[in-house]
């Protein structure tokens, strides 16, 4: 299998982590966005929607994080990154949803782009609009996790999935612009448990082999 990737995208970084925690290996096809080779005919023929991730699978192109971490656990169950119940399920794919549908979108490098280049609005401003989504985000995504008796040492548990898969990569994005985690005691302590092993480590951004920092 193929992995179109770019190191700093949080989509991506998902998928990696997801891939490391199934054991499945994959070769590494760099797209760097800032570049612009997502934008190449070559790479528009893979994924029309001209974004990163998508996994060839040899029988198929998959593109969006959450499709591609659903695909995995249900083709290499184990481990599940989903637990057993109706309930827990749900729960688990809301936390999930809370970064990839909600804050994510908004920050991502294509919206920061267009705020910059097209608007004109200013760095410092940009920064801002980073930090108050993400902010509202964790907020909320805090007190879930907090008050929830289901929350353990991971999001869900004492084993890591999904929600965890998608909360590393935004706390790691928090750090970018500068977001204070004061408030969000849980979310740094299970992003701190969840950096102490090599599926979370070995998938971080400047581990890649496209790192360009």
């Amino acid at each position: 299998m193929k992995l179109y990737t770019y190191f700093r995208s949080s989509a991506a970084f998902r998928v990696r982590i997801a891939l490391a925690l199934k054991g499945v290996a994959v070769e590494h096809i760099p797209i760097h966005l800032r570049r612009g080779d997502q934008v190449a005919r070559d790479y528009a023929a893979v994924n029309p929607q001209r974004f990163v991730p998508a996994l060839d699978t040899g029988t198929t192109v998959l593109t969006q994080s959450l499709a591609i971490i659903e695909y995995l656990d249900e083709t290499v169950p184990r481990p599940p990154l989903l637990p057993p119940g109706p309930e827990g399920r749900a729960r688990v794919k809301a936390l999930a949803q809370i970064i990839a549908c909600d804050i994510h979108p908004i920050n991502n490098l294509k919206v920061m782009m267009y705020l910059r280049d097209v608007l004109k609005v200013a760095d410092a401003d940009a920064t801002a609009w980073s930090r108050h989504w993400i902010g509202e985000g964790f907020t909320a995504l805090e007190r879930l996790l907090a008050e929830s008796p289901e929350t353990g040492r991971f999001c869900h548990g004492d084993s890591p999935g999904l929600a965890d898969i998608c909360l590393v990569p935004q706390v790691y994005n928090a750090g970018r612009v500068g977001c204070p985690l004061d408030a969000y005691p849980t979310i740094r302590r299970i992003n701190a448990a969840c950096l102490e092993l090599e599926a979370f480590s070995g998938a971080w951004p400047d581990r890649q082999p496209d790192a360009d920092l």
